[in-house]
């Protein structure tokens, strides 16, 4: 199952899993069993920290890790994706339900399992509609702008927990005022497992692998290992607080975690936090469809798959039904444990499956080994898994690239940091929007000539070309439309009053797939104010549709010129001698 099978028809188009699973053999599940214990491994430490990062019981994040985990397998199309709790996705869903209800209570939990019900619903819906354009609003520089601030947000919101104090806060300025006043508070005892874990756990990402192979593991068996470095650092921490006697020292661990497999419930949502958790919900909902379908593609493409893109909101919608069904709350697609579930292996969403047994089996019989975990540890995990993903290098490369990108990134960051994430998401959509806005009314233009020896025309400001002074040829590179038609009528009549000698008007349609009615009413205005003075408008290289879009309005009929198929028949007949001596290459005069 290296490369994809043809689009599955059908039921299995709502149901990939029977397709995929047909063609299950017994290599397959070896290969998705092996990626499952990784993964499992992997998410046991993550699933009870992003949980505590929601404000909630860590027994919910192993909640969420287990249904959820299975309906993705059966109704998702990737065959890589590792779908559970994630760092922003968590931040989110503390940042909406501490709006609602009060953390660490009853309502908190049933909020948070409300919200997810609701994200989930709305994927679907938006699957099933094929709404998953609407995802487009967020832009690269947004989302990576949003994470970056986020990740920051999160690590400074964790180091409470390192320190063992009490403190607080939904921006960046909130949790640091917060963090300074309880400094003196810090408990040495927590600040040294935190600091421990911390470390350790940076070591392992880049220094465990090459150390296990300087000793003589194999390759395969030295990841493993590495991969399993949260373990090794829970396992630690534990027995470092049984042997140390570290609770009764002030460090505050886990404590007793319920065992037993998820309760099958559906949340009692009152019709007041019903609305105030729409909006949340359907931010969640976009934000985790964006990050999940970008991992998704992204290993679908080494392997040379696909995926579907509107069959992934349905999957991670049915995930997310199930999750605030079972107790858990919002999930999806996680960037690291997906590229650990494929690196190890893993072809079909069944090793996601496989994976919730490992969760289940976990909750039934290893969480009494749980409770003396200390939460600097998971803080820590929390710590270096969002550190990760904070690229502040990116506001330089995007400086670099295009101000336009950049803006909004730095926007994005800024209201994140200083005003919270829902501020963040919505102020670098709203920006993106307006500049993308304001650059459509700009559209560009060119004054085009012929390049001498060939029969390309080139903008006149960037190559040495041809031109003719009777004939003005312009190349518009955007499709016309309300937004851009007055801007294009009045460049087009500055243009022609700065030529004198004018006869003739070409506009190059190369790059126009759409004419609206405002900018036909625009043409047409051209057209006559051109006639008045005794100029012809031509049109050249217009393409199919736009032609029988403008046959409709009979615009065409009352046209004062021609339209040409080429740029260059256009030339060779208004101005056939200049045009054969440049196609010729014969110095000719502008």
């Amino acid at each position: 199952m290296t490369t994809s099978a043809k689009r599955p028809t059908g039921l299995a188009r709502v149901l990939p899993i029977l397709d995929w699973g047909r063609r299950y053999d017994a290599r397959t599940f070896t290969s998705d069993l092996v990626a499952a214990v990784i993964v499992t491994i992997m998410l046991i430490p993550q699933s009870l920290a992003y949980a505590l990062l929601a404000g909630l019981p860590p027994v919910v994040g192993l909640y969420a890790s287990i249904l959820p985990l299975v309906a993705y397998a059966i109704f998702g199309t990737s065959r890589a994706l590792a779908v559970g709790p994630v760092a922003v996705i968590s931040l989110l869903t503390a940042a909406a339900v501490s709006e609602v209800a009060t953390p660490g209570t009853a309502e908190y939990v049933v909020a948070a399992a409300a919200l997810a019900l609701m994200s989930g619903f709305m994927l679907v819906l938006l699957g099933v509609f094929r709404l998953g354009f609407i995802a487009n609003l967020l832009s690269h520089p947004v989302i990576s702008g949003f994470i970056t601030a986020s990740g920051l947000i999160i690590a400074a919101s964790q180091l409470k927990h390192i320190l063992g104090v009490q403190a607080g806060g939904h921006t960046l300025v909130e949790v640091g005022a917060s963090l300074l006043a309880a400094l003196p508070q810090t408990n040495p005892w927590t600040l040294a497992i935190g600091v421990a874990a911390t470390v350790f756990l940076f070591w392992v990402r880049s220094g465990l692998k090459p150390a296990l192979r300087r000793l003589g593991l194999s390759d395969y068996a030295a990841g493993l290992v590495a991969r399993g470095g949260p373990v090794i650092a829970v396992a630690a921490s534990i027995l470092a607080v049984v042997a140390l006697d570290l609770q009764e020292k002030g460090v505050a661990v886990v404590g007793a975690i319920p065992a037993g497999l998820p309760p099958l419930s559906l949340p009692m949502v009152e019709t007041s936090l019903f609305l105030s958790l729409l909006a949340p919900a359907l931010l969640i909902s976009v934000i985790g469809f964006v990050e999940s379908v970008s991992v998704a593609q992204t290993l679908a493409a080494k392997r040379r798959q696909s995926i579907v893109p509107n069959q992934e909101l349905i999957g991670l919608g049915a995930a997310n039904v199930v999750s605030g069904f079972s107790g858990g709350y919002p999930v999806t697609g996680g960037f690291a444990r997906s590229v650990v579930n494929f690196d190890a292996g893993a072809e079909t969403p069944a090793a996601g499956a496989y994976t919730a047994l490992g969760i289940a089996l976990a909750s039934l019989f290893l969480t009494p080994l749980l409770h003396h975990l200390p939460i600097a540890t998971l803080a820590a995990t929390i710590v270096v898994a969002v550190l990760s993903l904070v690229d502040l290098g990116a506001l330089k490369r995007a400086w670099t690239y295009s101000r336009h990108d950049f803006a909004p990134m730095l926007a994005t960051i800024v209201v994140t940091l200083g005003f919270g994430v829902e501020a963040g998401i919505v102020t670098g959509v709203v920006l993106s929007i307006a500049l993308l806005l304001w650059r459509t009314s700009r559209p560009h233009i060119a004054v085009v000539g012929q390049v001498p020896g060939t029969e390309h025309f080139r903008n006149v400001k960037r190559h040495a070309v041809v031109t003719d002074e009777r004939v003005l040829s312009l190349r518009i590179d955007e499709s016309l439309h309300f937004a851009n038609a007055r801007a294009t009528e009045e460049f087009v009549l500055e243009e022609v009053a700065a030529r004198p000698a004018l006869a003739h008007v070409v506009l190059q349609c190369t790059a126009i797939n759409e004419i609206d009615m405002s900018a036909l009413e625009s043409l047409e205005l051209i057209m006559h104010r051109l006639d008045a003075q005794g100029i012809a408008l031509h049109l050249s290289e217009v393409k199919g549709p736009v032609t029988d879009r403008l046959a409709r309005s009979r615009f065409l009929e009352h046209l004062t010129g021609r339209v040409f198929l080429t740029q260059h028949q256009a030339m060779l007949a208004l101005s056939p001698t200049l045009t054969r001596a440049a196609t010729r290459g014969e110095s000719a005069a502008a």
